[in-house]
């Protein structure tokens, strides 16, 4: 049976008079067909073999994404390569710690300033080598066959840095066997999703490449009939979806929660009709989501889709049929506001160290907001110890690299430690409640996961960039919010919360930080989830002074810090 890799090739081959890629530059569009990336491809396998590449040898990828960036990581997994692939934001020390981890023999770059950064940062850096420098050379007098080299399912093809939230990152090791069966699994999801269509995929894409989920996808358009298009501008989204006019694409829960707060801001700004339209179109459809509908909730809905519903939707283009969600659980509300619109929002979840997926939603059945999904065939999923998600199958990473301890911390009796809590409905779905490291333990002994406290929070006040809750070995819960927030705002909200909590997981104090966390200030991971240790860290001195003596007495009457 052909491995994945086998099968790309084989399939660019088929498609070499078709396109395949494309980029958005401005309202044009920069295209390739199969067979211009297989020669691509060929050009960078060419300049592999003059390098003296041996398989096995480590090639580290920087830059953004972009055609070149696929024809990179293809050429070097054909010839053997071990790909690094690395995230362009990512903070200098960060990218460095992981080249000085995994020591490369090369560095491709898609930018002068992007090499020229790193060896500011790491003298003794490997040689790098900008992506046009390899193009523009001539390839090899004799063509190279448009099939990989011979690899065997164990064989290591990339190591995938963790985002590190509670340490250093590890590399996430994963062989062509893992890889094989997970484009297995999402071809057959995409497959349900486009059921007998005859027209190629159209499919947008703008998450970086060096995370797991977002370089499968990418591998499991180029085995399909697909017509990728990569995003060059993340700020101009808006206008590039409509453009590329996807069938359906992958997404983070920021960008939907964003989407959704524009939308509700725009409307409250329109004059009273179409706030009314609104109102009444939301309701009924609320009830009618949930069978409780009423006489005059038909008329409202249908009004509310032809002025506001489907006005809405046109803006992700005219095929839309779903969108994909990962990394993080969205919302409820924000799930069933875009089923509200008429878009539903499939679910996955998993982690590096899975190869990016362990569940995703059926497109065949109505999705269940709060849930992410039934596991992907082949593997099995329970809960353990402490409600975590435990996991195996072929799909499970064989280890971190040159770390045999942590390995064995996460692998024991054959299945993976997620880290992550967990439980599973009846119809077989799963719902993500938060990370067993994250668990925040009072000195009364309560055990708290902050996530759904500080998700609650965080809906109510959408002036916060960010909510942190924090007490671990404190007597209460105090939290850090970040953006331009009002105090009294935050109060407000906090007085609407508490009562719904048991007294040990009501917050008590907060402090108002008027910088938000980021990437770049090493707040936040590379994609986008909080580094609590170093938010502890940063600003231990306002944590502190939320418990003070005084602080104490204050926090009764809930305060802010």
């Amino acid at each position: 049976m052909p491995n994945f890799l086998e099968n790309i090739f084989a399939h660019l081959k088929h498609a070499e008079g078709r396109v395949v890629l494309r980029e958005i530059h401005g309202e044009q569009f920069v295209s390739l067909t199969g067979g211009e990336l297989l020669d691509q491809v060929h050009r960078v396998r060419a300049y592999l073999r003059r390098s003296g590449l041996q398989p096995g040898d480590r090639c580290a990828l920087l830059a953004a994404n972009s055609i070149r960036w696929a024809a990179f990581d293809l050429a070097l997994m054909a010839e053997g390569a071990i790909v690094v692939p690395l995230y362009s934001r990512q903070a200098l020390a960060d990218l460095v710690g992981m080249m000085k981890d995994c020591q490369p023999c090369l560095l491709f770059v898609g930018d002068t300033a992007l090499g020229d950064g790193v060896a500011q940062a790491w003298p003794e850096a490997p040689r790098r080598v900008l992506f046009e420098e390899v193009l523009q050379q001539p390839g090899s007098p004799q063509r190279l066959p448009d099939t990989p080299n011979s690899r065997q399912d164990s064989d290591i093809i990339t190591i995938i840095y963790t985002s590190g939230t509670s340490g250093e990152p590890k590399g996430v090791c994963l062989n062509v066997g893992n890889v094989t069966h997970m484009i297995s699994c999402t071809t057959e999801r995409l497959d349900q999703l486009m059921g007998e269509t005859h027209e190629p995929d159209r499919v947008f894409h703008y998450l970086p490449f060096n995370f797991a989920a977002s370089w499968i996808v990418l591998l499991t358009y180029l085995t399909r009939e697909s017509i990728l298009t990569l995003s060059a501008d993340l700020n101009k989204l808006a206008d590039e979806i409509h453009l590329a006019s996807p069938h359906y694409f992958l997404n983070v829960p920021t960008l939907l929660e964003r989407v959704r707060r524009g939308v509700e801001e725009a409307l409250a700004k329109r004059p009273a009709m179409i706030r009314s339209v609104f109102a009444k179109s939301r309701d009924a459809w609320k009830r009618q989501h949930v069978g409780r509908g009423r006489a005059l909730d038909g008329f409202w809905l249908g009004l509310g889709r032809k002025l506001i519903f489907g006005k809405i939707k046109e803006r992700f283009g005219l095929h839309l049929r779903t969108l994909i969600c990962g990394s993080a659980p969205l919302s409820p509300e924000t799930q069933q506001f875009f089923l509200m619109l008429g878009i539903p929002v499939l679910q996955g979840y998993g982690l590096t160290e899975t190869t990016g997926i362990c569940t995703l939603d059926d497109p065949r059945v109505p999705v269940e907001p709060g849930y992410v999904g039934s596991a992907i065939s082949g593997i099995e999923m329970k809960t353990a110890e402490n409600e975590e998600i435990v996991v195996r199958g072929p799909h499970i990473f064989p280890g971190y690299w040159n770390r045999p301890e942590e390995t064995a911390l996460v692998l024991r009796d054959g299945w993976f430690h997620t880290d992550d809590q967990g439980e599973v409905n009846v119809r077989g779905n799963w719902r993500i409640s938060g990370r067993i490291k994250n668990l925040i333990i009072l000195n009364s002994g309560h055990n708290i996961a902050p996530e759904p406290i500080e998700d609650k929070v965080a809906r109510l006040l959408p002036a916060a960039q960010q909510v942190v809750v924090v007490g671990n070995g404190r007597g209460y819960l105090c939290a850090l919010v970040t953006g331009t927030v009002e105090a009294a705002a935050a109060q407000t909200v906090l007085d609407s919360v508490n009562p719904e909590l048991p007294h040990y997981r009501q917050v008590r104090k907060f402090t108002l930080i008027a910088e938000p966390f980021t990437i770049e200030n090493g707040l936040l991971t590379a994609n986008g989830k909080l580094r609590r240790a170093a938010i502890n860290a940063r600003y231990a001195s306002e944590i502190k002074a939320m418990y003070d003596v005084a602080g104490v007495r204050e926090a009764a009457s809930g305060k802010h810090a």
